[in-house]
This record gives C-alpha cells, structure tokens and sequence, in this order.
C-alpha cells in the first residue's frame, strides 16, 4: 500500500511538472534581430506592400511557420486601400537550430517593438492573427486596449488559449504535453527539419511552408504564454472578429469560446464553420483555396466598419 501511494504521489508530480510547469520561465532572454537572408525558401520572406495608405493591417503568422500563409490576404487587402506588413518573427523559416534556442516572450516582443513602429506611422492600425499569430494578436489588444496605442480593431483564428486542461475545460490538444517537459531535460528537438510544403494535403495546404517535427522548447514557451494571454482576455475591448472552424486538428475548437466568453469587445462577430473533411487540418484559414477568399471578404467587411 505504502508503495503504491508513493507511484501515484510520484505520478501526480510528474504531471504537475509537466502540465503546470512551475518554475518554469521564458523571459530575459536577448531581444532577436532580424536576418532573412538566412531563410531556407523566399516562401519565408516577410511580405510587405506600401502604397502609401492612411491605414495599415499587421499580419502574424503562427508556429512554426512563414508568412507566406498570408499571401491570399495580403494582396486582396493591398488592393482595397491598406499598406501589408506581414514580418517574418526572427529565427521562424530560417535556421532551426536557432529556432530551438528561442522562446515566445522573444518572439512577442519582436511582433510588440513591430506593432509601436507601424502604429507610429498610420492613423488606423488593424491586426490579423492565426494560430500563435491570434494568440499574440489577443496580447496585442490586451496590452493597447484603452490606451493611445490601441489598435483599431483585430481579427482572431484559429487562437489557442489552452493547450490541455481536462479537468477544467474539457480540452486535451496534445497528450505529449503530460511528458514532454521531462523529454526536454535529454532534447532539445525530435525529427526537426524545414519544409516547404505538405505533399501529402491538398486545398492549397500544400503550399505550407515552415519546420516540422518537436521542438521542446519553443513549445514549452508557447503553452506557458497561454496562461497570462487567458488571464487577461477581459482586458480587450477594441472591435474583434473571431473565426475557428469546428473540426480544427491543430488547436481545438472549444477555444474559440473561451475567447469570447471573456473579451469585452465593444463590437464582436464570431463565426463558427465546419468545413468538410480534407487532408489537412483545417486550422490555417486564410491559406486553404476553399476559405481564404470569403474569410479575407469577412475580415474586410468587419474592418470597413471601423471607418
């Protein structure tokens, strides 16, 4: 008996350690400075369109991909009235091995020291997120709502906010999480490499590009900030569109609500669709040939009302 309390209290540990991450702690690290001439792909380069507009959209791409998702977007929002500026985060769609070594508090404070330089410059500012993109987006608004930095309004896809709490919201992303603190004392990464494409999808998710495989630490990072981005959610009050489809593989759907359960957007629009199955995740909106023209057509319309 006395055994066997020992196992679970030893159990029990092990996934506290793991899953709450006491301790842990991604911040003080040097701030990253941009260099794409280290891209693997020109697919990985950030895009950016100036046309000398008044208003401005702020495109941040999720992990652990390139911009090249935004591409769709980028052109349609050019071409109704709006400078692009979709930065490539330093160390993503580069070099992995210095991808491994960085966190998201760098990351964030990449994509934060970009957003000041932009809202410096235009009268109206817009933010448009997927994945850690719309998590980041959310910290944007958390950290500028009811300020003079405020943006003008945001758009929110496919956001995660929580990666695995069973007890508290029903959702598990990943079970790998339970261990992979632990993993990371031995690894830094598992099977990492660059990819320019997925040759096995379709509906335009072929022209995926990024670093595949496990990256411990970069991960571990990325599940720690959910923590303080959820906290804060009530923070957020500029206008806010949030889209997230109901069969997402990658970031589950229920954190959609979440979300919306908590922003204090004085104007709010979600949309909630289900797309038919096909050989991807159904996570990156804005790339797949079957939703990026009427999600782009959406988040347009939602901005226009901010005029």
């Amino acid at each position: 008996m006395a055994a066997f309390i020992t196992i679970a209290i030893a159990a029990i540990l092990f996934i506290i350690w793991n899953v709450a991450l006491p301790f842990y702690k991604d911040e003080g690290k040097k701030k990253l400075v941009s260099d794409e001439s280290k891209c693997f792909s020109p697919k990985c380069r950030s895009i950016i369109i100036e046309n000398g507009n008044k208003r401005c959209v702020l495109f941040i791409h999720g992990f652990p991909t390139a911009p090249n998702m935004y591409s769709y977007p980028a052109k349609m929002f050019s071409e109704n009235g709006f400078d692009v500026y979709a930065p490539l985060i330093p160390t993503f769609g580069a070099d992995w091995h210095d991808f491994e070594n960085t966190t998201f508090s760098q990351w964030f404070s990449f994509i934060d020291d970009y957003y000041i330089y932009l809202r410096k410059r235009y009268e109206k500012l817009f933010v448009v997120g997927v994945s850690m993109g719309g998590e980041m987006t959310l910290k944007l608004a958390e950290k500028y709502s009811n300020t003079g930095s405020e943006m003008t309004a945001i758009a929110v896809l496919s956001a995660p906010v929580v990666y695995n709490s069973l007890i508290r919201y029903g959702i598990v992303t990943n079970f790998q999480a339970y261990f992979v603190r632990t993993l990371g004392l031995f690894r830094k990464s598992i099977g990492a490499k660059t990819g320019c494409g997925h040759e096995d999808s379709e509906d335009g998710d072929e022209e995926w590009t990024g670093y595949s495989g496990l990256f411990i630490g970069p991960g571990l990072s990325l599940v720690y900030s959910m923590k303080a981005v959820r906290k804060n959610l009530s923070k957020i009050t500029v206008p806010m569109i949030s889209i997230h489809d109901k069969g997402d593989k990658t970031v589950p759907f229920k954190n959609q609500k979440i979300i919306l359960d908590h922003v204090k957007s004085r104007r709010l629009e979600a949309k909630s669709p289900s797309m038919p199955p096909y050989r991807h995740t159904r996570h990156s909106l804005l790339m797949y040939d079957s939703t990026k023209k009427e999600y782009t057509k959406d988040i347009l319309d939602f901005f226009s009302k901010e005029e």
